[in-house]
């Protein structure tokens, strides 16, 4: 099943590229696409503990889907990560 998740703290294709890397080494999770424009995160999954994983991971990120708490930590972990994702090669 298609799923789509709105995203906090997406600002560029670093952040993008992080998301798609990690978000695509989960289990059950395939086909994942970032649109960085509309802060956007679809995938494919037929599983609801790999969709709460994959929540929970970007919420690790520090991009906390748009119903959860965007803190502090949160932003400076999205800076981290989107930093970590300009310097993955393709």
């Amino acid at each position: 099943m298609k799923l789509a998740l709105s995203v906090q703290n997406i600002k560029c294709g670093g952040c993008a590229k992080t998301i798609t890397t990690k978000i695509s080494e989960l289990e059950n999770i395939s086909e994942v696409m970032v649109d960085v424009n509309s802060g956007t995160v679809s995938f494919e999954s037929n599983n609801v503990t790999a969709t709460q994983r994959l929540r929970d991971t970007l919420k690790a990120l520090g991009y906390p889907t748009v119903d959860a708490k965007n803190g502090l930590g949160d932003k400076a972990k999205s800076f981290l990560s989107c930093a970590a994702g300009r310097m993955i090669k393709e």
